[in-house]
């Protein structure tokens, strides 16, 4: 793995420094307000419902609420790192490697559970396919290097069938997004894929013409959901337990039902760091992760 964590850690300076260069002045004008990042992984086009959710929380809060949108996991992590996000809705993998820079505040329930599963994911022209086993020397699309269910989990099957990711397909990319998979294997440009349950799922019910192109092979077993998170140096423990009830409460309201409706969840939990033990074990197997 250390090829793939050099790579990242490079990109991951050039963009922390990107970020110290190119946005103080936007930062410090949201420093009154609550900040709030998200990622393409979870929300694919959805701007309506971001907007509907930012003012839902203005109005409890009593205060502004921005949204800031990255494109990649590594790119939210350091603007957590940076102390110019407050909260952020990130994976389980990016949760664990923060380690004491975040609090765990809320998880969704997705289902009516606070978990998810990694989808291998083919044509659906590919009948013959039935596991990682049968996509030697195949092109195969990640979703992004912090994402457990993109990138971890899979890593971590071929390594357990007794292979080398590494040098396992004959070409990977990424797509830095769990769609971007999806359409990236629809589309004939990747042989197979690693995607977010959630995501496959949701775009099934909304876009069911994309998800029919593909093929689910494998499912991994569960794992805890992606969390919402609290960045420990900038929130105040009365702010964390502010929104956490809030969210928590989203459930009471019919204004707070439609939004978790339209991102198709039954509500948000508090739980404990040990549900995300399955994640840690993969990180500390591809030698990713070690616990404090």
């Amino acid at each position: 793995m250390l090829h793939n964590r050099n790579r990242r850690d490079f990109l991951g300076a050039i963009t922390a420094l990107s970020a110290q260069l190119a946005m103080p002045g936007l930062l410090r004008a949201q420093d009154q307000g609550v900040r709030f990042g998200v990622t393409p992984a979870f929300l694919h086009d959805q701007h309506a419902v971001l907007e509907k959710w930012r003012r839902y929380l203005m109005k409890r809060l009593g205060k502004k609420v921005t949204f800031i949108r990255r494109d990649s996991y590594r790119e939210t992590m350091d603007l957590i790192r940076l102390n110019q996000l407050d909260f952020a809705w990130i994976c389980d993998y990016p949760y664990l490697e923060l380690k004491d820079a975040v609090k765990l505040m809320v998880v969704p329930l997705y289902k009516g559970r606070p978990a998810y599963r990694s989808y291998l994911i083919v044509s659906a022209k590919d009948q013959k396919t039935r596991s990682y086993r049968d996509l030697r020397d195949k092109i195969f699309a990640y979703a992004d290097p912090y994402s457990n269910t993109g990138y971890l989990s899979p890593y971590y099957e071929i390594q357990m069938q007794g292979d080398d990711p590494e040098h396992y397909f004959r070409k990977t990319f990424f797509t830095w997004s769990h769609r971007k998979v999806i359409e990236a294997v629809a589309s004939g440009l990747a042989n197979a894929g690693a995607v977010d349950s959630y995501v496959w799922d949701s775009l099934q019910r909304v876009e069911p013409e994309l998800t029919g192109k593909t093929r689910i092979v494998w499912r991994s077993p569960e794992h805890g959901f992606p969390p919402l998170v609290a960045q420990t140096k900038n929130v105040q423990e009365s702010s964390f337990r502010q929104l956490q009830t809030i969210l928590i409460n989203m459930t009471n309201d019919p204004e707070g039902r439609e939004i978790l409706s339209t991102l198709g969840l039954d509500g948000f939990s508090i739980q404990k760091k040990s549900l995300y033990d399955s994640v840690a074990k993969m990180m500390r197997f591809s030698g990713e992760y070690t616990a404090k």
